[in-house]
């Protein structure tokens, strides 16, 4: 059974991501490291006592469309009741709408611990607390005060509708349409698919943001919408009036997240209302819709990245816990009695420690984004320019690496636990089914990629990227600077792995220099991978050379060589692929066809 590592991300919080070092400056006014170990504490122990139970429960069951609503697992509505009691919804919402304005490397941290429980149930709250960011940031007055308070209190739920079953990921192809009324009102007419927790039982109102289309808009991204659409309308005293029109249609069928009601949702049918069309109200200015909706997906790709880490948390858990207790074999040197435990083997020793590196290194990249993100808004002038392209050159890694690394931790949990693995009694299984959504939706990892060479890089011309990477070197000079036995070769392989980022970075600046976009664009996965590796060995570094007098600084120590002596040797595969990987990739694309 998962139990929350609350003292490890509390660590990786403070000395590795920077939380203790605004903390000790009081750049977020009264919190102290006392409210931030109790928050900590009750975010740990709600996930491991509240919701990791019932997420076996969520996988078996999963949501049901019945009669045209949803019901969801067996106590699950009762679980999102205790979530709502504790607080939980508006932890870094605005005061002013009930929030506790809390810092977002805090909430990102909580996220990890609920995701961990169980992603499928996570991924509803996910989503309202993008919604109340998105609404707070560019709705109206009269939209905030009709909507936010219930919102942030959790008593309402919100969601996203950007894809369309033709469009994809191609959001200018979307085909819903809006028309003005005289009122003010709008009428959204069309179709969505992939709506993620669309319809429910969880809450009595379901606040819709819907990308659409008005009938002047220019064509392309560059004539989009965004409309709030309720499921209940709204009365003027703030109780729930008529029913909007639109429904769910259906629900997926999907290889995870099962509890997670994914639904195909219809706008504007006639069959609610006593006129076609579900009444919406518009977010934003008319046609800058994309910008205002980047406002919530920037959020939930941070969150996806942090559900990629909390299912290789889980996984690697789950696997170490196996690997203790499943005997078989004579492992070299083993003097016990009978067979030894599997754990002791090499090559499994070997898996179990590369699950736990690569966790940790993706859980430090994930939180030094959220830091980025709260340093964008608590600081100002270039200070917050600087920390606003951190928080955007992070985001795209934290997103894709973290999430690929959840893939890769539950395929590795599975490759552990044998043929067990593969029975889904074991619960290793389920971890990989949930964990491969991640990679596809909120971008793919190679839209990602894509948005990390092409907009990121040229941050600044080029200065954001290049500072980082000199932060970076002075880990690794402090590594050696430490003369500490223990780190092995860790500071030579640093110093090789900031070398080859360094030089991929430079080659990509200078292919989209000479216009050669295709080539920078061959590269541009292996450059997203070659970027998080390095930054996994950094971090790790960063925490080792950290002595905090918990007793745990040599087995951090011990972590972060096996990752630089074991993992890093593939950046520099990475590097050639991003050089030289160009031509090939031209060459053989014909074989295609």
């Amino acid at each position: 059974m998962y139990k929350a590592p609350v003292e490890e991300i509390a660590f990786t919080l403070k000395h590795v991501a920077g939380l203790n070092d605004v903390l000790n400056l009081g750049t977020f006014g009264e919190l102290g490291e006392d409210l931030v170990d109790a928050i900590l504490s009750e975010a740990g122990r709600f996930a491991t006592e509240e919701v990791a139970p019932l997420g076996e429960v969520g996988d078996r069951q999963g949501s049901r469309l019945v009669n045209g609503s949803v019901k969801t697992p067996d106590g699950w509505p009762d679980l999102y009741r205790g979530w709502i009691a504790g607080g939980w919804n508006g932890l870094t919402a605005p005061e002013a709408f009930g929030g506790q304005n809390l810092p977002h490397m805090l909430h990102v941290a909580a996220m990890e611990m609920w995701n961990s429980g169980s992603m499928a149930f996570a991924l509803g709250p996910t989503l309202t607390m993008g919604a109340v960011e998105a609404l707070e940031k560019h709705g109206t007055d009269e939209l905030k005060a009709a909507f936010l308070p219930k919102m942030v209190s959790g008593e309402w739920m919100g969601t996203m509708n950007l894809t369309e079953p033709h469009a994809g990921s191609d959001l200018g192809a979307l085909k819903t349409r809006a028309e003005r009324r005289a009122d003010g009102t709008y009428r959204i007419y069309g179709q969505k698919i992939f709506i993620t927790w669309g319809e429910h039982d969880f809450t009595d109102n379901i606040v819709h943001l819907v990308l659409a289309r008005l009938p002047d808009a220019p064509p392309g991204t560059k004539g989009i919408s965004l409309f709030l659409v309720p499921k209940f309308l709204v009365n003027e005293d703030g109780s729930l009036g008529a029913r909007n029109d639109l429904f769910c249609h259906g629900l997926e069928h999907k290889l995870g997240i099962h509890g997670s009601p994914t639904c195909t949702m219809i706008y504007g049918d006639g069959k609610f209302g006593e006129e076609r069309g579900a009444i919406g109200y518009l977010v934003g200015e008319q046609n800058r819709g994309l910008a205002c909706m980047f406002t919530m997906m920037n959020n939930a790709r941070l969150a996806v990245g942090m559900q990629g880490v909390a299912i290789a948390e889980a996984a690697t858990q789950k696997a170490i816990a196996y690997a203790r207790e499943r005997t078989q074999g004579l492992a070299p040197g083993w003097s016990g009695d009978g067979m030894s435990p599997i754990i002791e083997h090499p090559d499994v020793a070997r898996m179990l420690l590369t699950m736990r590196a690569l966790t940790q290194g993706a859980r430090a990249i994930a939180y030094a984004c959220a830091h980025a993100v709260d340093m964008t808004h608590a600081a100002k002038g270039d200070e917050a320019r600087h920390w606003q392209e951190r928080s955007s050159l992070l985001t795209p890694i934290a997103k894709s690496f973290a999430t690929d690394v959840g893939v890769d931790v539950a395929s590795m949990g599975i490759q552990v636990h044998g043929g067990m693995g593969f029975i889904e009694e074991t619960g290793a299984a389920r971890y990989l089914r949930d964990a491969r959504i991640a990679p596809i939706y909120e971008g793919t990892n190679g839209i990602q990629a894509i948005d990390l060479v092409t907009r990121k890089l040229p941050l600044s011309r080029g200065a954001q990227v290049h500072g980082f990477i000199d932060e970076l070197r002075q880990v690794a000079t402090a590594v050696r600077a430490s003369n500490n036995e223990g780190f092995g070769q860790t500071a030579a392989c640093l110093d090789a792995a900031i070398a080859a980022l360094g030089e991929a970075t430079d080659w990509l600046q200078t292919a989209l220099g000479d216009g050669r976009q295709v080539d920078a664009l061959a590269g541009a996965t292996a450059y997203q991978r070659l970027f998080g590796l390095t930054l996994t060995g950094v971090y790790l570094a960063k925490g080792a050379l950290a002595d905090t007098g918990d007793g745990k600084q040599l087995s951090r120590i011990a972590l972060c060589r096996f990752a630089a002596e074991n993992l890093l040797a593939e950046t520099a595969a990475l590097r050639d692929s991003v050089v030289n990987g160009a031509a090939s990739l031209a060459a053989a694309r014909a074989i295609l066809g």
